[in-house]
């Protein structure tokens, strides 16, 4: 049975992920920065659970130790928004949103590569907003669109690994419930903006995920799952 770490796997997109590799016969590692919600879904769905916090280099290391007896395929799902404009930049959340999308990922990548199995792969995770820039999304489109060369460069650093990132457009995968009343016009804004008419739904970014880790010919690749949205002009 091939085994998995699915990192920020408690929630939303990464929790979406660890369920179904269960259901494919993985033996799934749920990791997350709270290792209680991590636990909580473990048992739920079979799986077992490590803390591992992208913004804490010596959880990432203690993870790889705990699971030196080797892994198949990670996923890092993490990120830390600071949807402002240039003006109002934070040094503490722009270092952290660089951290939860690249330089964690690099320090994952730095303790696992001894572990990963050589017919192995990661998947990291990228976002539509890399290439559509617009005021207020500037953090957050230079990290996604970082993460499209990270998993290039690691792809060759890793190799023969298979490395590579998945970069959804809008997906309703939870995260948007918080805007209550007003998640509707955003959803439907959204599928205006492709090509297909229509938003992304978890099962779209879960099925991609899962091809990856078996597309054993693919790898330093960014795979968008956007519906064409960054070719139709707004």
């Amino acid at each position: 049975m091939e085994r998995i770490l699915v990192i920020g796997g408690a929630r939303a997109l990464g929790a979406a992920v660890a369920r179904r590799a269960v259901k494919d016969g993985y033996d799934v590692v749920v990791g997350a920065r709270d290792l209680a919600a991590a636990d909580v879904l473990a048992r739920e769905i079979g799986a077992t659970a490590l803390r591992v916090d992208l913004q804490d280099e010596s959880t990432i290391a203690a993870a790889a130790e705990q699971l030196k007896d080797g892994i198949d395929h990670l996923v890092t799902t993490g990120s830390a928004p600071h949807d402002v404009r240039a003006t109002e930049l934070d040094r503490d959340k722009l270092l952290a949103a660089f951290t939860a999308k690249v330089v964690g990922p690099l320090l994952v990548a730095k303790h696992f590569a001894s572990v990963l199995r050589p017919t192995g792969s990661m998947v990291m995770f990228s976002g539509v907003v890399g290439w559509r820039p617009g005021p207020g999304s500037l953090v957050k489109g230079i990290t996604n669109g970082a993460v499209e060369y990270a998993a290039r460069h690691l792809a060759a650093d890793l190799a023969p690994v298979r490395v590579n990132a998945v970069s959804p457009g809008v997906v309703d995968s939870g995260v948007w419930d918080r805007l209550g009343d007003n998640k509707a016009g955003l959803l439907s804004k959204s599928a205006a903006g492709t090509f297909v008419g229509r938003h992304g739904e978890t099962e779209d970014v879960v099925d991609t995920v899962m091809w990856l880790l078996r597309a054993g010919f693919i790898s330093g690749e960014t795979v968008h799952i956007e519906g064409g949205a960054r070719h139709k002009s707004t």
